[in-house]
């Protein structure tokens, strides 16, 4: 029997992209000759003007993080009463509707997309609802048909947390322009990144302004302030790397694309484990993740032992998203997240497994870690 050999050097879940020290010199330099830091400068408007093209969106605003986006996206349209979310995303998607005073109605996913099950949303509608906040998860694209119609049918906004979904369209459309507004994170571990950042794009000159005024304490003018804003503005520095980083993303996200078929290749003939879900034909994916589902039943191993024992070969995968949020303590009090109301959510936080993935490991990487995983079988 072969013995498989673990990793010299750790392989985590990802890693960021960098610059050359060269670019990023020669845009500081940019920013000391400017001598201007912060609050819409150079920088700042140059990028906002080429992500707006970049993502094929009307309006686009520039945000420090994702997080902070979201919460002025439901401040900038008047969110209140019961939000329906979904249990199986990042923490800040539930969070921001809680800043908001917002109650978060949790629905349960799609046993494929692992997005929020859109035939299921109408029936979870009250008198108290007055939005859908869906996340596209791992950058596949939710039913948006679906849930605009929905929407449409009882006078609900639509907000989509597409923080996974940098660069990704349907039918040539950008993921951006479905719904009320959409928010993307640039954080360092996404595909493309500002260092930290975010954005809001939506398709309303005036919400525009709105969001602009939110994202600068409501100030107006010098001596205007117009409403209870906040601080959530992109700095020059973050901005010029973003403007840099524009330049990485085609060549990044096709060696995600080589590497997720290495993955589908080695992994296709495995009993108990379910492969990354495929988007529809007109998808233009990112192909920021590749996440597996372990079958414990069909594999021998539960999710759990492979996370574990992956970490003594060196691989060190990440359990997105687990727990999920309705599983918070914040949060399991609610009824929607009671135990037995979200079955195939909570089926699937206990199967998915995000593997490495990142332009930086090669085709040979790739074949080891899915061997070591083969091996754990029984």
């Amino acid at each position: 029997m072969t013995t498989v050999k673990g990793f010299d050097k750790p392989i985590y879940v990802t890693r960021p992209v960098f610059p050359t020290l060269d670019e990023v010199t020669a845009k500081l330099r940019e920013i000391w000759d400017s001598q201007w830091l912060t609050n819409n400068g150079p920088q700042h408007q140059a990028l906002e003007q080429e992500l707006t093209r970049f993502l094929k969106v009307p309006y686009l605003s520039l945000f420090n993080n994702g997080t902070i986006a979201l919460m002025v996206a439901c401040q900038s349209l008047r969110l209140s009463g019961d939000v329906i979310t979904t249990p199986f995303t990042f923490a800040a998607t539930p969070h921001v509707l809680s800043w908001n005073n917002i109650r978060p109605i949790f629905c349960d996913i799609d046993p494929v997309t692992m997005n929020i099950d859109a035939g299921r949303i109408e029936s979870m509608i009250t008198p108290q609802t007055t939005a859908i906040l869906a996340v596209h998860v791992f950058g596949i694209p939710c039913d948006v048909a679906t849930i605009q119609s929905v929407a449409d049918k009882y006078g609900l906004r639509v907000v989509y947390d597409a923080a996974h979904a940098f660069g990704v369209e349907i039918a040539g459309r950008g993921i951006g322009t479905f719904g009320d507004i959409s928010m993307m994170s640039f954080h360092a571990t996404k595909l493309y990144h500002t260092l930290e950042g975010g954005a809001l794009m939506h398709g309303d000159k005036n919400l525009k302004a709105r969001i602009d005024l939110l994202k600068n304490f409501g100030i107006k003018n010098e001596e205007e302030v117009v409403m209870p804003g906040i601080n959530g503005k992109m700095n020059e520095v973050q901005a010029a790397v973003g403007r840099i980083m524009l330049g990485y993303v085609e060549a990044e996200r096709e060696k995600r694309r080589q590497l997720g078929a290495v993955y589908d290749e080695e992994l296709a003939d495995v009993p108990g484990i379910t492969l990354m879900p495929k988007a529809a034909a007109d998808v233009k994916l990112n192909h920021q993740y590749y996440v597996i589902r372990v079958d414990e039943a069909a594999f021998g191993r539960s999710r759990d032992y492979v996370y574990d024992e992956f970490k003594k070969y060196n691989v060190f995968a990440r359990k997105y998203f687990h727990p999920l949020c309705s599983e918070f303590t914040c949060y399991r009090q609610l009824p929607s997240a009671r135990a037995g109301e979200l079955p195939v959510a909570e089926k699937t936080g206990r199967e998915v497994l995000s593997m490495p993935m990142y332009g930086g490991l090669s085709a040979d990487d790739v074949r080891k870690i899915c061997g070591i995983l083969k091996s754990f079988r029984r």
